[in-house]
């Protein structure tokens, strides 16, 4: 029986090792939210938000979580006992509207407390009975928007040489075909890259996107607005690239609502933007159902949000590379130990031989890096 005494908030600022930009907008240093969660017997889990600190991915942020978190979160949670983690999410969501990256950060710290309990690796408590779980994961790249074709061009085949498995290149109006002819033409084809459009588009561009088939994509992410489904499902009849939904998959009615209506062949299961595990696990298992393939995107995150990610990704319909880069990538040095490695065929192994999310917090870098702290009891 899980019964929370303690849900401790933990802002970092971590400044990125390069400028990662978006067609909406340009971050060089990340604030991170991590959350502590502490049963009254002493065993603690940890997660992290995936908000960023603009809403231009979604309508929340690092601060609105942290407000979330603490008027509304905890109130619930506090005073209960959960026999088990999927317990959390539906108590949650109970006229309790939104703020799922909040619900997700603290939810998933509580998968990791409980697996701790339980003596068991996070990937194999989320695996429950599920055959077929991976004990390493295809890695894949997010590559930001490049000063020109020729720089993203150098870009994906550094990454191709590095060993990555698949190669994400954003893109934007008047930043796009030029940029995938570049990349396309310097790899010799298109099958192992894909492009992400961010919401950068919409109806009137249509005959723009088309020119796009041309590269043989694996697929196309979220070209259209994030809440937009129906304008996704015209765009994919007109279209031979699978389009692959990251913003507008907030819940599994919404996946649902994709397969419904063909608006999209491929889901990016990112677990903070639909509330956590147990709604990610909702999510994998219907698409497994009816042919729909998955993968992990990232949000950014430190190597405590990687954990998560990973563990996630060990499920066995996730078929395509996550964006599940090694620590190097991002960080200076990480804020776990040992940092994420990625070996020389692109994959990266799933931590089995130790409970819980299978990584140890580097405790005094998150207390340099740290910028404001909050407890709350129960």
């Amino acid at each position: 029986m899980i019964r929370l005494a303690e849900i401790a908030l933990t802002e970092v600022q971590m400044p990125l090792k390069e400028p990662f930009r978006i067609s909406s907008g340009v971050q060089t240093v990340r604030r991170i939210l991590l959350v502590r969660v502490r049963d009254h017997d002493g065993a603690e889990g940890w997660g992290e938000c995936a908000a960023g600190e603009l809403p231009n991915y979604g309508p929340e942020t690092i601060d609105t979580a942290w407000a979330a978190i603490g008027a509304w979160v905890a109130p619930r949670l506090f005073g209960r006992g959960f026999a088990h983690p999927r317990e959390i999410f539906p108590l949650l969501e109970e006229n309790f509207r939104g703020h799922r990256m909040a619900k997700g950060a603290v939810e998933m710290a509580c998968w990791d407390l409980a697996a701790r309990r339980a003596d068991e690796p996070l990937a194999r408590f989320l695996g429950g009975t599920r055959e077929g779980l991976r004990e390493v994961i295809d890695v894949g790249i997010s590559l930001g928007i490049q000063e020109s074709p020729a720089k993203l061009a150098e870009k994906v085949l550094a990454c191709r040489e590095r060993g990555y498995r698949k190669i994400k290149v954003k893109i934007g109006p008047g930043e796009d075909l030029a940029y995938v002819a570049a990349a396309h033409e310097a790899l010799g084809g298109g099958a192992s890259m894909m492009a992400d459009a961010n919401n950068a588009y919409t109806e009137a561009d249509f005959d723009h996107l088309e020119k796009l088939d041309a590269f043989g994509l694996m697929m196309i992410e979220q070209p259209l607005a994030w809440e937009d489904i129906r304008r996704h499902a015209a765009l994919q009849q007109r279209l031979k690239t699978p389009i692959c939904l990251d913003e507008s998959i907030t819940s599994l009615e919404r996946a649902e609502d994709m397969v419904a209506l063909g608006a999209g062949r491929i889901v990016n299961i990112k677990p903070g933007r639909v509330g956590g595990f147990s709604a990610s696990l909702a999510i994998h298992d219907f698409c497994a159902q009816h042919g729909v393939p998955v993968w992990c995107g990232g949000m950014l995150e430190s190597g405590v949000g990687r954990a998560h990610n990973v563990a996630l990704a060990s499920l066995p319909n996730f078929q395509l590379p996550g964006d599940l880069s090694p620590s190097e990538r991002y960080w200076e040095r990480d804020l776990v130990d040992p940092e994420w490695t990625m070996d020389r065929q692109g994959q990266v192994r799933v931590p089995l031989d130790r409970p819980g999310i299978g990584v140890d917090l580097d405790l005094d870098r998150i207390e340099a890096l740290s910028v404001r702290l909050q407890s709350f009891w129960g």
